[in-house]
């Protein structure tokens, strides 16, 4: 009865069988590792800073990346260009953040947010920078894009503001290296409120994350229809063959070409 699994057409098919289920349970596996990954990096990346973190220089936290990204940096210089950032929201408000490039001892400068005011941006509001040698402490940033949250990416802004933070937008406003990284004080002075450090980017729950969920349901339902199908493939042919027994089916014609050699075999030579 289940002597057709050996032919070769079923030979063929067992093997694809065999290597397509463990192969759509392993690209399952993995989307589902790639979607924990990112749940554990959101979970990281939302945790909140130890009130005690000692500060560390900014050369050793280069580049940023998502176990810097937030850490406490210091680095010493004196304060040079201040820019504002204008339509910055914080706890629901719309404002502007303060900017102020610090040029360190190594000749490149670091973008730092002294902090941010309410209202539209405006620099009779800003208060300025303090004058000499500073030590300045900052959660530490990566450089934002065009397409960061929050950031203005229209253009067309007057001079002496700055819609995105970054090293790529400020390398044609200042006549000095900079730093692709930015600091943001979290104890400011001179009325300014703290702007709060930023998870790293593609580190939160986003559409990507959700599309691993969604590739690992769709490797685990494609390695159940393979089976499904064998299952199909073969009930429909022990049927068949069940039928042709009852004489409800001529035999198969696969049978019969088989047959046909040995009866010419076994007839007597004249």
């Amino acid at each position: 009865m289940h002597r057709f699994l050996l032919t070769p057409r079923w030979w063929g098919i067992n093997v694809f069988v065999a290597l397509a289920v463990p192969v759509c349970l392993f690209m399952g596996t993995w989307q589902l590792g790639r979607f924990e990954d990112r749940v554990d990096s959101h979970k990281e990346a939302a945790g909140a800073r130890p009130a005690d973190q000692v500060a560390a220089p900014l050369d050793s936290l280069l580049p940023v990346d998502r176990k810097t990204s937030g850490r406490l940096a210091s680095v010493s210089g004196e304060y040079a260009d201040q820019l504002l950032v204008p339509e910055r929201r914080l706890d629901g408000k719309s404002g502007f953040y303060v900017l102020t490039l610090l040029r360190t001892d190594t000749g490149k400068a670091v973008p730092v947010v002294r902090g941010w005011l309410p209202g539209a941006a405006d620099a009779a509001r800003a208060p300025a920078a303090p004058t000499g040698r500073v030590e300045v402490t900052g959660a530490l940033q990566a450089s934002e894009s065009g397409g960061s949250k929050g950031v203005y990416a229209s253009g067309g802004l007057p001079a002496g503001q700055l819609g995105v933070i970054g090293a790529a937008s400020l390398v044609n406003l200042v006549p000095y290296g900079l730093y692709d990284a930015w600091l943001t004080v979290q104890t400011p002075a001179d009325g300014l409120t703290p702007v709060p450090a930023q998870a790293p980017s593609n580190t939160g729950l986003d559409l990507k994350a959700f599309q691993n969920l969604g590739y690992t349901g769709e490797w685990f339902v494609f390695a159940a229809f393979v089976l499904f199908m064998w299952f199909r493939l073969y009930r429909r042919e022990v049927e068949t063959l069940r039928d042709a027994e009852a004489g409800l089916l001529a035999e198969p014609a696969v049978r019969e070409s088989a047959a046909a050699p040995a009866t010419a075999s076994a007839r007597p030579a004249e």
